[in-house]
């Protein structure tokens, strides 16, 4: 993530204290959720520092293990009209490739989904991890063209088209043409 412009990095402190507060409230040790994780005890000590610059993967594993949406660590309490403008929001890095996760609605305690809006560049593509059971996710590719599904079936989309897939498997998403945009949607069962 040392390319992205500080604007577009994740809010650390609102992360921070995201990850300190859902740790305590699974009952767990420091030390319990970075080995669960496949971090290091320190690198996850200095994230609930408010230090480092996690990338999307870490925040991922680190919501497996805590059993969370990814939403909760970005989101505070909004307003009831709320706007975001493109390039605008809290927004999370690929290590993997050049994709950019921006939280653009986080699911309201009734519904099970939160939006995202994504960035992408042509290059590796980003492979995901299985998320909680149940999950799934929706993406409609607004700009670009992308390879998007599960990591042993993904289809080539254009602007306009729609794809809905199981995250609960190896998932993948790849830029195919620069400038890249789409929106995903994050469904929990």
């Amino acid at each position: 993530m040392s390319d992205i412009d500080p604007a577009l990095k994740p809010p650390l402190e609102m992360i921070s204290a995201s990850l300190r507060a859902e740790r305590v409230r699974a009952g767990l040790s420091l030390t319990e959720v970075a080995r669960r994780a496949g971090l290091a005890k320190s690198t996850l000590s200095q994230l609930e520092s408010g230090v480092g610059n996690p990338s999307l993967e870490t925040l991922w594993a680190l919501c497996v293990v805590l059993e969370i949406p990814f939403s909760r660590l970005l989101a505070a309490s909004q307003p009831r009209v709320r706007v975001i403008r493109a390039g605008e929001g809290p927004a999370v890095g690929s290590a993997q490739s050049d994709y950019r996760a921006t939280l653009l609605a986080a699911s309201p305690p009734a519904a099970r989904r939160d939006v995202y809006g994504i960035d992408a560049e042509p290059g590796p593509q980003r492979s995901s991890d299985p998320h909680p059971a149940g999950v799934v996710e929706h993406v409609v590719i607004s700009a670009g063209r992308a390879l998007v599904g599960t990591a042993d079936e993904p289809v080539e989309l254009h602007p306009g088209d729609y794809i809905c897939y199981p995250g609960d498997v190896p998932h993948v998403f790849q830029a195919l043409e620069p400038g890249t945009r789409a929106v995903l949607i994050s469904e929990h069962h």
